[in-house]
């Protein structure tokens, strides 16, 4: 009978320490998201994000009719994902090169207009810039993400397939980051397709 009553105790006991193991976990790995002040630090770097991508968006953005919050998210993603790379040709202006050990100045004057040539491929990068209704490459949000998920522009024939895009990893982004991208494409200036394009120099 004792060894009986014994060895319900041990399980008892062996329960209550998985649960409370268990517990531990769980409030540390939501303590982990959160401040010493019991915040949550999820919610302290989107804001800060958003901060800094009005600090580094190179353009004045038109926030009439947008969503700040998205517009501040999209310009952090879109200015530290090397976009500008490639949808800003030539990137820098002249004697703002970072990689000639000038001062970074981007060039404002074709921010995401466009006009990177690939030789000996036949491929120009897109404009970005709102079109006259104010559609980003004159997509709308669900044909850009289309465009980002697929590798397909709904503008482009059928079958065809974006090349030098990395669209199979920007793809992988959230509907949100995605959203926060299209947002701040939407508040740049709106400029005409590059008149020179031109390989990297």
């Amino acid at each position: 009978m004792n060894k009986h009553l014994h060895r319900r105790k041990a399980a008892y006991c062996a329960i209550a320490s998985v649960l409370l193991a268990f517990s531990m976990s769980a409030a540390r790995a939501d303590n982990e998201g959160k401040d010493k002040d019991g915040s949550d630090n999820n919610d302290n770097d989107s804001e800060s994000q958003i901060q800094r991508g009005f600090q580094i968006s190179p353009v004045p953005l038109d926030l009439k009719g947008k969503n700040r919050a998205l517009v501040g998210l999209g310009s952090y993603i879109v200015n530290t994902s090397g976009c500008n790379d490639c949808h800003t040709n030539p990137s820098y202006a002249a004697g703002g090169n970072p990689f000639a050990g000038q001062p970074e100045q981007i060039n404002t004057a074709q921010f995401l207009a466009g006009g990177r040539l690939f030789p000996p491929s036949p491929f120009v990068s897109a404009n970005l810039t709102p079109d006259a209704s104010g559609k980003p490459a004159g997509l709308t949000f669900a044909q850009f993400r289309s465009t980002l998920r697929t590798g397909h522009n709904p503008l482009d024939p059928p079958g065809s397939i974006l090349q030098i895009m990395p669209w199979p990893v920007v793809g992988k982004k959230t509907d949100n980051d995605l959203r926060a991208i299209y947002e701040y494409l939407r508040a740049i200036p709106s400029l005409p397709d590059n008149p020179h394009p031109t390989p990297n120099p």
